[in-house]
């Protein structure tokens, strides 16, 4: 893959007013480039690795723009693998944009999105899962995201699949021996020892694949719809998990229309609670519209809080509903209302809260957190699969496997082992990008901000 040697410019830090802003630059001679423009006590092209310089930057008419600080990074040891500069303005953007628009009339560009760390893969300093965990952790809206992708950045699932990709390289490579001397009729390697070792790695690669509804909650949270009939305390429940009252809380059945979705962290987890409006049959149009939406709500819920009250009895035809747009497992029960006088009766698995006096909350996100992560008990500090795309080459590789193993179990010609195997390989290489398109590379960096 041929690498762009141009020098690139953009902005590191995002546009407004700030107290600083950052200006990035890389690229063969950027050094010496952004000497053109820089004054200070030493020339930023006599200077070492990973140093800081005060100076000046100044206009073509030799007038200052701005007092800056400008940090030199030397290739190989800098964020792109090429020689680098940032520079540290105050964050005015009519500095910024006159300081980058001096760069672009002396054959710099603008760098496209995700072009430094696009760089950084090309130049080796990344794999492509850790290039992919860098704009998770820009994304991140959880603490637990965070820590996911950092451990993603810091390369343990890379180096998971590196190890199943050696594994697998070493023993197809005896496979492919044994054909070259196929006349000698040498054995390298039996079949019991191929079997063995595919079924080996699938167990590995079943691991990691059981580890993708924990991580994608790590990554992308949990959606929550609360449900129920009107008046059951919906909204109540929620002003009470956001510790504000963001819904309108009436007396009246049918007060919330329409979807109020609110965002809020428990236990460093992200959970999207969507306060949906009663179902029930009604004429009012308005509300008609309400109920249907809470349907689709249903639908795209990971899980749904099923709110009856205590005073009034569990609402069975509603649940029954329910399980028709949902799986049952994905369906919390729970009983609100719990410090008024009333019983609705023995509800197996149900949870009892008041979002009056708080009671039973705690029950309440324990049980989220379990079912959110499926009864499983993964930490942020494991190898986890949190990305659609790796999941699904993950999947191909173990499909690709099971070819080879049945190849072998048959006792059929080395060319069928050896051919799935690759494949397999190939696969597990797209996910660290030792296999790669500039398909895949456009479609993976054209998500990243410009300036990253």
């Amino acid at each position: 893959m041929e690498q762009n040697e141009d020098i690139i410019i953009a902005e590191a830090t995002p546009p407004g007013a700030a107290a600083i802003s950052v200006i990035r630059l890389s690229g063969k001679n950027s050094i010496e480039k952004a000497d053109t423009v820089f004054r200070g006590r030493v020339k930023l092209a006599d200077s070492p690795s990973h140093t800081l310089h005060y100076g000046k930057i100044l206009n073509d008419n030799a007038e200052t723009i701005d007092d800056v600080l400008v940090s030199v990074f030397r290739e190989p040891n800098s964020y792109t693998g090429e020689d680098s500069v940032e520079i540290s303005t105050h964050g005015n953007p009519l500095i910024t944009s006159s300081i980058i628009g001096l760069f672009l009339n002396k054959d710099v560009r603008i760098a496209e999105p995700g072009e430094f760390t696009k760089r950084a893969f090309l130049n080796g300093r990344i794999d492509l899962a850790q290039a992919e965990a860098v704009i998770e952790l820009i994304n991140s809206r959880s603490e637990a995201a965070v820590r996911g992708s950092r451990n993603q950045l810091d390369g343990l699932l890379s180096q998971k699949i590196d190890d199943l990709r050696q594994k697998l390289i070493n023993s197809v490579s005896l496979v492919e021996l044994e054909l070259d001397f196929a006349e000698e009729e040498l054995e390298f390697i039996d079949n019991t020892t191929i079997i063995n070792l595919i079924k080996n790695i699938q167990s590995e690669i079943d691991a990691l694949l059981s580890t993708y509804r924990f991580g994608r909650v790590f990554r992308e949270g949990v959606n929550v719809a609360l449900v129920g009939l009107p008046n059951v305390g919906k909204s109540s429940l929620l002003n009470h998990i956001l510790k504000e009252r963001r819904a309108i809380v009436s007396a009246i059945p049918g007060t919330t229309r329409d979807i109020i979705r609110e965002d809020v962290t428990i236990d460093g987890v992200l959970y999207r609670l969507y306060d949906t409006a009663g179902i029930r049959d009604t004429y009012d149009v308005i509300e008609l519209e309400g109920v249907e939406r809470s349907r689709d709500a249903v639908r795209n819920a990971d899980l749904v809080l099923f709110i009856n009250e205590t005073a009034h009895p569990f609402d069975v035809n509603l649940y029954e509903e329910l399980k028709e747009l949902i799986s049952e497992e994905r369906i919390i029960k729970v009983i609100n209302k719990s410090d008024l006088a009333g019983k609705v009766g023995v509800i197996p698995e149900s949870v009892r809260v008041s979002a009056l006096t708080g009671e039973g909350f705690d029950n309440l996100f324990d049980i989220l957190k379990t079912r959110a992560y499926g009864g499983e008990n993964y930490t942020e500090k494991n190898i986890l699969v949190s990305s659609l795309r790796h999941k699904s080459l993950l999947e191909r590789a173990t499909e690709q496997l099971t070819n080879a193993r049945l190849s072998a179990e048959q006792k059929m010609s080395g060319e069928f082992i050896s051919v799935d195997i690759r494949n397999a390989i190939n696969s597990l290489g797209e996910i660290i990008g030792v296999v790669t398109t500039d398909d895949i590379l456009n479609n993976i960096f054209m998500k990243f901000c410009i300036g990253k």
